[in-house]
């Protein structure tokens, strides 16, 4: 690795404030915009950032994640690259439904690596396009610190790449305490 990664998890949203068990829509929705109190985390993670000096920023597509790049950038004043291969989790036909029908189509959490949802993907899937990200940017730049505004799931799949992490290590991860970070939270790798 020849960069410093920050990775930041968008701020609050309506389903985090009110602990929504429905799976995030498959498409971008702008209706779901980050909260008050969402907006008031970032602010206070920009100053934290601010004196990280931030190289570069990059940042999912969608609505959650531009906000908070836009408040992290009033800190920052920085070029944005938005990509898309960036974005949540694609549930497919879960998407939209409660978690719980997502969750017991799986017989445990290591199967999510390998098994597809009808019309969605894989968390290997998910690593072989946020791991394209990260190739990219490692062969581009060298001694930078490169931020990453993005999801729960494809923070905790970047950080497990990067540490080159097993499939089961990253599970034994796959908490706040570990590299999967909670709403509002960065952690930097």
């Amino acid at each position: 690795m020849k960069n410093k990664y920050i990775l930041l998890r968008h701020g609050q949203t309506e389903y985090q404030a009110t602990g929504s068990k429905i799976l995030y829509p498959r498409e971008d929705n702008p209706t779901l915009p980050i909260t008050k109190y969402g907006e008031e985390q970032i602010e206070k993670v920009a100053k934290e950032l601010s004196f990280l000096e931030v190289d570069y920023v990059y940042c999912s597509t969608y609505h959650r994640t531009r906000q908070t790049a836009e408040i992290v950038n009033r800190k920052l004043n920085k070029e944005i690259v938005f990509d898309e291969r960036l974005i949540d989790t694609d549930f497919g036909i879960f998407s939209g439904k409660e978690d719980i029908e997502y969750v017991n189509y799986f017989e445990n959490e290591l199967e999510k690596f390998m098994k597809r949802t009808p019309e969605g993907e894989n968390w290997n899937d998910l690593k072989r396009r946020t791991g394209d990200v990260i190739d990219e940017i490692e062969k581009k730049y060298e001694n930078k610190t490169i931020l990453i505004i993005s999801h729960a799931d494809p923070l905790w799949i970047i950080a497990g790449y990067l540490k080159g992490y097993s499939d089961e290590k990253m599970l034994e991860e796959r908490n706040p305490d570990g590299i999967w970070p909670d709403v509002g939270q960065y952690i930097i790798i």
